[in-house]
């Protein structure tokens, strides 16, 4: 007659660490069955029962008795298997990587960008039979969704692209400088201009509150018949009040009329100075005549760098609170609803959501150089 399967006795340590395995529960499911087999068969508790009471098959229960006796508590860990031996090595992970970071047209290949489909492709070297120069260097064989999961380990994601500008103009630097000098330094005689269109009638589409699956529509037009208009503007640092009017053209007499207005905001005869770009009608020989005249100095921001003229921001709410998702009959209800807005902005300068819709419009105009006036950080010294 056999002899029953059974663990030998414990010893008080095993017994002790056995026993926290079993206390401490679903931390370890392995574990904690291991030790549970072995605790109940060394307390005299069959096969069988403990095979229910464990939900396996008696010959598991009796392969961990046995690995105990053999092995002692060194069995209660898991030897899992190896799995399937690694196929895609750290230089084919580096070749993806380039490769999705590099255009197909400078690899010869008849489109701009990849898709997971054609980056997949290219590097098993699929169109190689036609063209042999779009072969890769290094084929890999490997599917979209490792290669999804290596593009999304190297924080390389799918965007859309962007242009850029740097600015030529040999007084950079001396005009952002005199810009930062009088913001400091005069903030309360300190003003700035800017024109902003073209506006036309037309329907723009926005965003707003309806119901679910019943957007607010807008009607679809096709003939443009009642022309453009810029919106010309003034805005004091110092009061943080915009005001401004709407002309058909951007033309110096215009320009002229609003720099008037902004010296008309300060009587007292003392110097005032204006931002502004340098577009020609900002400085022609008359408006520069009577900026000498009336103590106006201009004080023009860099060639390809009006984002650093601070009225910039004021126009990211003009544009989102009367622009967006609107449809305006003729120029006349869209100058009234300008001045409308103006006239509640002025009052509510401080209103989050003006303040909010300025923080997004400063960060789309000087987004590609992070820095207020769109200079490099500098290094600091070592």
């Amino acid at each position: 007659m056999s002899t029953p399967v059974r663990a030998r006795r414990l010893i008080p340590d095993e017994g002790q660490h056995l026993l926290r395995l079993v206390r401490r529960g679903v931390h370890d499911s392995v574990r904690y069955r291991r030790a549970l087999i072995i605790m109940a068969s060394s307390a005299g508790t069959g096969v069988p029962a403990i095979a229910r009471l464990v939900a396996a098959d008696p010959d598991t229960v009796r392969d961990v008795v046995h690995a105990f006796n053999q092995q002692g508590l060194a069995m209660l860990a898991p030897r899992w298997g190896p799995g399937r031996p690694r196929r895609i090595t750290d230089a084919d992970i580096e070749v993806v990587v380039a490769t999705a970071k590099t255009r197909p047209k400078r690899l010869g290949l008849p489109f701009t960008h990849w898709s997971i489909r054609k980056l997949t492709g290219y590097l098993a070297g699929d169109y190689g039979h036609q063209n042999p120069a779009w072969v890769p260097a290094r084929a890999v064989r490997i599917g979209r969704e490792r290669v999804r999961r290596i593009l999304h380990e190297h924080d390389i994601s799918f965007q859309r692209t962007r242009t850029w500008k740097a600015s030529t103009d040999p007084a950079y630097d001396a005009k952002l400088d005199r810009i930062d000098e009088v913001m400091s330094r005069f903030p309360d005689r300190c003003f700035a201009f800017d024109q902003f269109g073209p506006l036309s009638i037309r329907p723009c589409h926005g965003t707003c509150w309806a119901a679910r699956k019943h957007p607010d529509r807008l009607p679809a037009t096709y003939h443009r018949t009642h022309g453009i208009r810029y919106f010309h503007g003034c805005y004091s640092l110092n009061d943080d009040k915009l005001w401004g009017v709407l002309h058909e053209h951007k033309g110096g007499v215009h320009t002229q009329a609003a720099f008037k207005t902004i010296r008309a905001a300060r009587p007292d005869g003392a110097p005032i100075y204006i931002i502004c770009d340098n577009l020609s009608c900002n400085t022609t020989p008359a408006i520069r005549s009577w900026a000498a005249a009336h103590k106006v100095e201009l004080c023009l921001t860099p060639t390809s760098a009006s984002w650093a003229d601070p009225i910039e921001a004021q126009f990211g709410p003009l544009r989102m609170f009367t622009m967006a998702n609107s449809s305006y009959p003729n120029h006349t209800a869209l100058a009234r609803a300008l001045h409308a807005y103006l006239r509640w902005r002025n009052v509510n300068s401080r209103h989050p959501d003006v303040l909010a819709a300025q923080r997004r419009e400063r960060a789309r105009v000087r987004s590609e150089h992070h820095h207020r006036w769109g200079r490099p950080a500098e290094t600091p010294a070592a």
